[in-house]
């Protein structure tokens, strides 16, 4: 019961962390800078993976798409094979939870079960550890340039998509290590064993039925001298 409730609790963050890693990739805000003048914040610059923006005072946002993937900076493309590499992987440990759990009515034996809820895990953890690389390697980025001297373009901060991404990878890499929990207390349960015991209960029946039927004993033939 303990580990049917562990792996329903390990799905539940599993899930959850899939959840917040996939809304990471189309979020706006993967790093934030702002322009503020003597009263109001004069214009407020963002951008994500796909494409950066400027939003003025009034609340109209000007947009520009990166042109071409080959022309983008190598840790941008590393960023985004990651995170969609994470939510594949993802997608896919969902459902081989889903399967290896013992709540479930499919997947098997409990042995094999568990080696799918394990198989799971690994894969939460790999998605886990894809999307905390990606947000790492973009904050790291981020960091360089603002604290960089001599670096004398815009410069931002982290955005509220890092801190969501890496939220989601925690929820998965801690829901993963759960699910492989799962095989160690399959093998460390013990195991009933369960004797046959048809044919003693059958030769016992015909004991019990030789045994009740009364034994007749032949009657009994006196000579004629015996009554004289």
């Amino acid at each position: 019961m303990a580990s049917t409730s562990a792996e329903i609790i390990a799905f539940l963050l599993t899930i959850s962390g899939w959840v917040l890693v996939s809304s990471t990739l189309p979020t706006d805000y993967w790093k934030v800078s702002s322009i503020d003048g003597t009263v109001i914040t004069t214009a407020t610059y963002w951008a994500n993976l796909w494409k950066t923006c400027v939003t003025d005072s009034t609340g109209v946002s000007n947009c520009k798409d990166f042109p071409s993937m080959l022309a983008l900076d190598g840790y941008i493309q590393a960023c985004r094979g990651l995170m969609i590499s994470a939510v594949c992987l993802g997608f896919f440990g969902a459902i081989f939870g889903l399967v290896g759990m013992k709540c479930t009515k499919v997947g098997g034996s409990d042995q094999t079960k568990a080696k799918i809820a394990c198989l799971a895990g690994l894969i939460f953890i790999l998605s886990g550890l894809c999307s905390m690389t990606s947000c790492s390697l973009y904050a790291n980025r981020i960091t360089s340039e603002f604290f960089d001297p001599s670096f004398v373009a815009q410069k931002y901060e982290l955005g509220a998509a890092l801190f969501i991404g890496w939220a989601g990878a925690s929820l998965c890499i801690i829901g993963g290590s759960i699910f492989c929990f799962s095989i160690a207390e399959n093998s460390n349960s013990p195991r009933r064993g369960y004797a046959y015991n048809g044919a003693t209960s059958v030769m016992s029946s015909r004991t019990k039925v030789h045994n009740s039927v009364p034994e007749k004993t032949p009657p009994k033939h006196f000579d004629k001298n015996a009554y004289v």
